[in-house]
């Protein structure tokens, strides 16, 4: 498989080769050089250790050297029939020992800021702690939507927090943030209609832009002819930004939805777009153009998911329609259909994002378990790993480093894989 430019761009990140510090990894895109995960698992095979979490949680764990971080909620929405009082609210910011799923550290977050209410759809399915951190391998940084921005040493030690905006939705938060050299990227849409970049060393804006609607999905980095390019998905648009100055280079009609959770993949120069609950996706050419909103297009097709994003490998776009359980790959030059397959005979939703090792596609569920396909053009089911005595929901991609699996549920974290 040819390098992506988020490889190359991740070898510039001052974390060690094993870590996965952001989400989907150190490329952003889902995709490891590991090769030696495990292939099954479950309460008693490959289990290193599984630690009770303070609350629920969607976030995807992150690893960084010896720590493991991620977020939940207490206090308000654990319980559905129960919710409680909003004033209880707290979320957690959370270290584990790599090693033993010890608690390190843990710190919590309130606000004076309402939230929205535990009920409807989509607040009810993943909750109050939805944002993945991000780490330099010396700081750690949440994003905790109107509660704000969160920076701590790897340590613990607190070191700034700031406002991204006061707003608070229906379907709660889904965009993590991301690390360009000394920028902290947030995609505030939903707290301040904002895309924000911060001094990761003391919070202060470096440079902002508006115009976000229905965007949950994380900002992505691409490079186009020996420059970089901010991507962020918008409902109807697709927009570049200059992710040093936050000067927009350009934009293009994309999809448009309610919202558009999965964050793009790029692939030689061609950025990868997936949405809406009908399924939609687009291949789009990266890159200035005069006539923006026709030469960047390069193919659309009727398939697509509402929630994770897609992986590419060896030509093709993989991916699992988040509502109907299906497992997509689509030809990556035409946007052809080359299988639509059941992931399972159970109905389930699917909101996680797939992890690409060696020759596996590894796809979480929300109540069935972890399906791994082969990593190539014919479906074909290698494994599916359910964890007895767990029956709290999935919503997070899984974290990969040496050799180890992180996975976290809305009651539990867990390690799978060899112990160090």
């Amino acid at each position: 498989m040819k390098p992506t430019p988020l490889l190359i761009l991740a070898l510039a990140l001052p974390t060690i080769a094993a870590d996965w510090p952001q989400f989907r990894g150190p490329t952003g895109d889902g995709v490891t050089t590991e090769t030696n995960l495990p292939l099954t698992w479950s309460e008693k095979e490959n289990l290193v250790w599984r630690t009770e979490l303070p609350g629920p949680g969607s976030s995807s764990p992150i690893v960084v050297g010896e720590r493991v971080f991620l977020t939940s909620y207490s206090g308000y929405g654990v319980d559905a029939s129960a919710p409680g009082e909003m004033s209880n609210l707290k979320r957690h910011a959370l270290c584990l020992n790599r090693r033993d799923g010890k608690i390190l550290w843990q710190h919590e977050v309130k606000t004076d800021l309402p939230d929205k209410p535990y009920q409807g759809q989509y607040i009810t399915m993943h909750g109050y702690a939805s944002s993945t951190p991000v780490s330099d391998g010396a700081s750690v940084f949440f994003f905790l939507g109107n509660a704000g921005v969160h920076a701590f040493g790897v340590d613990g030690k607190k070191l700034w927090n700031v406002s991204v905006g006061d707003r608070a939705h229906d379907w709660g938060v889904g965009s993590s943030p991301i690390l360009y050299g000394d920028l902290l990227i947030v995609n505030a849409a939903l707290e301040s209609n904002t895309l924000l970049a911060l001094d990761k060393r003391n919070g202060k804006n470096v440079w902002s832009a508006t115009g976000f609607p229905a965007s949950w999905n994380t900002p992505t980095i691409v490079k186009v002819g020996g420059h970089d390019e901010l991507v962020v998905n918008a409902s109807g648009k697709l927009r570049a930004f200059d992710p040093k100055t936050g000067v927009e280079l350009w934009s293009c009609t994309s999809i448009k939805a309610a919202e558009l959770c999965p964050s793009v993949v790029a692939h030689d120069g061609v950025i990868y777009v997936i949405g809406s609950p009908n399924g939609q996706s687009m291949a789009v050419r990266a890159g200035g153009r005069d006539d923006v909103s026709a030469t960047h297009v390069v193919w659309q097709a009727p398939k697509g998911s509402n929630f994770g994003s897609p992986v590419i490998h060896g030509g093709h776009l993989y991916f699992v329609n988040d509502s109907r359980g299906l497992a997509l790959c689509l030809d990556v030059k035409t946007g052809a259909v080359v299988y639509e397959q059941p992931m399972s005979p159970k109905r389930d939703r699917w909101y996680a994002s797939p992890v690409l090792s060696g020759d596996r596609l590894y796809y979480v569920s929300r109540t069935s378990g972890t399906v791994v396909l082969a990593a190539k053009p014919q479906f074909e089911v290698l494994a599916t790993n359910v964890i007895a005595g767990d029956e709290s929901v999935t919503n997070a991609s899984p974290a990969v480093s040496n050799g180890q699996l992180s996975l976290r549920t809305g009651r539990y974290a867990y390690c799978f894989g060899k112990r160090l």
